[in-house]
């Protein structure tokens, strides 16, 4: 296993679990709430987090619009339960792949149906980057547009 991608995956788990924190301090209505009218709800926004490793995984394997199209269709969520699960299941998936990879898989260079390559290993820091993004920016709308800070520690 390449140390990188274990200190990669390593700082996705934290992600991860500091969003299960942030989940476990909202309520189900929370998730209809809305910062604006044309923004995705905080349920909705909860949805893509949860999905993030799986379908950024597809994408760094070389996945079409078409399929990650019908991959986004089939997503839905009904509660807080349901999307802790699906961040953790897919988080594991990712794992799983990213550990069995090769040094020359990690180096293999794949681009996405939108036209951007990067290498196994960047899509890697990407879906990093991806859920730091995401998690940012759930913490703000619930501490700015609502005034609900959930006193979760955001790093290590």
């Amino acid at each position: 296993m390449n140390t990188y991608c274990k200190s990669a995956l390593n700082q996705i788990k934290v992600a991860i679990t500091t969003t299960i924190k942030i989940i476990d301090k909202i309520e189900e209505l929370d998730l209809q709430k809305r910062p604006f009218p044309n923004k995705h709800s905080i349920g909705e926004l909860l949805e893509h987090i949860s999905i993030i490793c799986k379908a950024d995984l597809l994408i760094a394997n070389g996945a079409t619009e078409d399929e990650m199209n019908n991959f986004y269709s089939t997503v839905s969520y009904e509660n807080l339960t349901q999307i802790k699960n699906a961040l953790l299941d897919n988080f594991e998936l990712l794992k799983e792949v990213y550990m069995n990879y090769s040094e020359a898989e990690l180096q293999e260079r794949i681009a996405s149906y939108w036209g951007v390559t990067y290498t196994k290993y960047e899509w890697l820091l990407e879906i990093l980057a991806h859920v730091y993004h995401h998690r940012g920016q759930l913490h703000a709308v619930l501490v700015h547009c609502y005034g609900s800070d959930p006193k979760v520690p955001m790093f290590e």
